[in-house]
């Protein structure tokens, strides 16, 4: 064996090769800082130009996602790769991977759909695939949901452009439903003030808006209401909670007893 011979092949591979790969690992750190730092730079101009906050996350991701396409193809240049070859080894790559991500496509799609439809927005409240939650960001793939316990959900877009989804805040406005009951013993129009008090008396309850309070059901031992209190959206939960605590402590002031618990529960059942 012929060391000398190997060697010499081994110092001509270097050199021939050498610095385009260390010109290619540089391109490589390089390209990524400025990449980087393009998409931060992206990002701000839109905030100050106002950009839809629904489209931010998107385009950042398709951007940073192209030049690092590009970078790729530089660097194979650099190496001496042909283009042209390579893209089309990139090409057929990519179909194969397209095959194999199908749903990962559905997504992306579904994406671009909502974004254009736009079922909803960041900052909406909205119910999808059984939770309900704030969008927090609308991203290439997935929706991300912050649920009022602030538990982060990532959503597929493929699944939500396809199936239903009950915006909560899309309108601005919202009803809060709750059911009261009290003995029958106190009366309809006794029963009726006390809740209007509370419901007047909430900070979250829409002033210029008639709330309903209303007999639903009417049994032996107890009255049931229907108590329909319109807030803001992003007061729901407020409001719910504020009506609930209020009419308890507002039966025990204006002395509105309950029906008897065995009462209320054949009740509720019939």
């Amino acid at each position: 064996m012929n060391y000398d011979l190997i060697k010499a092949q081994i110092i001509a591979t270097a050199s021939e090769y050498g610095g385009k790969i260390l010109l290619a690992i540089l391109v490589l750190i390089i390209g990524r800082i400025v990449i980087g730092k393009i998409t931060s730079m992206v990002s701000t101009l839109m905030d100050k130009r106002h950009v839809d906050r629904d489209v931010q996350p998107f385009l950042n991701s398709l951007i940073s996602v192209m030049l690092n396409v590009m970078l790729l193809l530089s660097i194979a240049g650099i190496l001496g790769i042909q283009t042209t070859s390579f893209v089309a080894v990139l090409g057929a790559a990519s179909l194969a991977v397209g095959f194999a991500l199908q749903g990962s496509l559905a997504n992306f799609a579904g994406g671009v759909l909502i974004l254009i439809f736009k079922p909803y927005r960041v900052g909406d409240l909205i119910s999808a695939q059984g939770f309900t939650g704030v969008v927090e960001a609308i991203q290439i793939f997935n929706t991300i949901l912050v649920t009022v316990d602030n538990k982060t959900i990532i959503l597929p877009n493929g699944a939500l452009s396809t199936a239903p989804i009950t915006n909560i805040s899309g309108k601005g406005k919202i009803r809060v439903d709750m059911v009261f009951a009290a003995g029958s013993q106190n009366g309809v129009d006794a029963i009726r003030s006390s809740i209007r008090k509370v419901t007047n008396a909430c900070p979250t309850a829409l002033k210029d808006v008639e709330h309903d309070i209303l007999v639903t059901k009417l049994t032996e031992n107890a009255i049931f209401f229907d108590v329909r209190v319109w807030t803001l959206s992003e007061n729901y939960w407020d409001t719910y909670y504020y009506v609930n605590e209020g009419i308890s402590k507002q039966y025990a002031v204006d002395g509105i007893g309950a029906p008897k618990p065995a009462e209320l529960s054949v009740a509720l059942k019939q």
